[in-house]
């Protein structure tokens, strides 16, 4: 059983607060905006441009799934919905997808944007990536967008994944991770958590939590960095944080998004 940690506490406040007040995850205009960036523009043309609009992600895990119909879909830090109801496209009526997400406001407003679309293939369920609400052995494949670096306990995040995926079955992720150390006054703070950098892990450290776990053929590819990101946190933390002895420029070349792909043993 998962035990609420004020990680999580500040996690869920910080999104919740994000979806009442239709901010994004960064708290810019500019940052995560999928429209311009992230998913091909002929994907998001399949839904709504608010729901499309009213995304959290560094990334496209629907693309990089290669989704097929009758496919069994989880996407971790479902937010929105947007990637569920996306995926809810590819694998058609013969599949299904769950949306598991631990913010009751972001679960509210899934439901609602698939009852708009009537996306009668999708649900969404609240829980922590650590202790999942899925059967085990039950699902094709694993989606998730930005969420897993903010866990706690990405051990049993990804010892959930392996639980709940079939034999042979596919991870297919979008994620921040680090090339090297962040500064300790980033690590430790909890707005910087929220904001997508203190939890992210060095890729090394990622992959090889991924194999602890029984991942294999783990394929890791950094896709963009987010100078926007990195700057909302850096003035968040403000004097807490020596930039001349650790520069943003630093920075920059330290954080990544990536994407993300292994498959079950």
């Amino acid at each position: 059983m998962t035990t609420n940690t004020p990680i999580h506490d500040v996690v869920r406040e910080h999104y919740a607060d994000r979806i009442k007040s239709s901010a994004s995850c960064c708290g810019s205009d500019n940052c995560c905006d999928t429209s311009s960036t992230l998913y091909p523009v002929d994907l998001l043309t399949t839904v709504p441009t608010d729901v499309a609009n009213t995304s959290y992600g560094c990334g496209d895990p629907i693309t990089l799934a290669s989704l097929t119909p009758g496919q069994t879909v989880l996407d971790l830090g479902s937010g929105a919905g947007l990637d569920c109801l996306l995926a809810s496209q590819k694998v058609g009526a013969t599949g299904h997808v769950i949306g598991v997400d631990m913010t009751p406001e972001m679960i509210e407003r899934a439901r609602e944007n698939a009852q708009r679309v009537n996306a009668e293939n999708v649900e969404f369920r609240q829980g922590y990536l650590e202790n999942l609400p899925v059967e085990s052995d039950s699902v094709d494949v694993v989606i998730s967008n930005c969420v897993i670096n903010l866990a706690p306990d990405k051990n049993q995040v990804f010892a959930e994944i392996v639980r709940v995926l079939k034999p042979g079955a596919r991870l297919a992720v979008s994620d921040i991770v680090t090339d090297g150390e962040l500064p300790d006054e980033m690590k430790k703070s909890l707005s910087a958590w929220a904001g997508c950098i203190a939890g992210a892990l060095d890729v090394k450290d990622y992959q090889a939590m991924m194999e602890s776990a029984g991942l294999t053929d783990i394929m890791i590819t950094p896709t963009y960095f987010d100078k926007e990101m990195i700057d909302s946190v850096a003035r968040d933390l403000g004097d807490s944080i020596d930039l001349k002895q650790y520069s943003q420029e630093g920075l920059y070349k330290t954080v990544f998004s990536a994407k993300i792909s292994a498959h079950k043993k």
